[in-house]
């Protein structure tokens, strides 16, 4: 079995759509789709189906993501084995903030040889079976061979379209955003972001609505573009890109500061020279005096 047919199938499903997963992977539409295409000939079975808005997986699809992520891990530890191995971090996506974290320290010590991975949920694990070196997770408690560092306070923005009734704020409080629907249909339960989400909504009175599939961030866009009742939560630190039309406002809020608290993540002992750079390239950041965090993130 090729394996990049199977990383560019994790990544369609982690991205939504063939263009978000090309964008990810450095490679042109065209080429996912003739990867995914030859995957599903030797596999005899259709993994996606691919809509208007995106690439929805099929029940075959849907039994073989969990085979593909162990498939992705085994070839790390493979590589591992043979060679000497870079340092290997995790992001949760490579338009987020950590990965900008990642890109600083890569352009400050461009001498470290680094691989970036996008495992989501499964990363802790590769941390614990040498998999990866690193993650970057907003983290309450830890299993004991793991530890941590807090690096980086990110603010929340809410981001909407211009006829909404927040679009012309400067600022808005917590509170300000009761009674209007916060649509994040990539929080998923039982994940530290969903943790975070739920407990911040909790605290202020909110309803966060992740309802309906995934498909992406562009159709997220899309839809709070048309909207005057629909908005997104977003970090201060993520590259969202959306066409001119689209007048999409990104408006602070404060008072106060909700944070998502990225900390690093690394087995106790790992000894590699890379993780001790990482770690004192990240002590640079200072946290946000004030701000709301989840109680477990404290």
């Amino acid at each position: 079995m090729d394996l990049d047919t199977v990383r560019t199938f994790v990544t369609v499903v982690a991205a939504g759509r063939f263009q978000d997963a090309a964008t990810d992977l450095a490679i042109t539409q065209q080429a996912v789709s003739k990867r995914i295409a030859a995957l599903e000939k030797a596999l005899g079975v259709r993994l996606f189906t691919r809509t208007a808005r995106g690439a929805v997986l099929t029940g075959d699809g849907e039994a073989f993501l969990p085979h593909a992520r162990e498939l992705m891990q085994a070839e790390l530890r493979a590589l591992a084995s043979v060679r000497t191995a870079p340092l290997r971090v995790d992001v949760i996506g490579r338009r987020l903030c950590p990965a900008t974290l990642l890109r600083g320290f890569h352009q400050a010590h461009p001498e470290v040889a680094l691989e970036v991975t996008t495992l989501l949920d499964t990363a802790v694990a590769a941390i614990r079976d040498g998999s990866i070196d690193a993650s970057f997770r907003a983290v309450g408690a830890l299993p004991g061979d793991l530890e941590a560092q807090w690096v980086h306070d990110e603010p929340l923005h809410l981001l909407c379209g211009p006829a909404h009734p927040l679009a012309a704020a400067a600022a808005v409080t917590p509170e300000q955003l009761a009674g209007h629907r916060l649509w994040m249909p990539g929080v998923v339960p039982g994940t530290e972001w969903g943790a975070y989400y739920a407990e911040f909504a909790t605290a202020f009175g909110l309803t966060i609505d992740a309802a309906g599939p995934n498909f992406g961030t562009e159709v997220v866009l899309d839809t709070i573009a048309e909207s005057a009742r629909v908005a997104t939560l977003v970090g201060a630190g993520s590259r969202v890109w959306w066409p001119p039309g689209h007048d999409l406002r990104r408006v602070p809020i404060e008072r106060p500061t909700p944070v998502y608290p990225h900390s690093l993540v690394w087995r106790r002992g790992n000894a590699h020279p890379g993780l001790a750079a990482l770690r004192r390239h990240l002590t640079k950041s200072e946290s946000t005096a004030g701000a709301w965090r989840p109680a477990w993130a404290a």
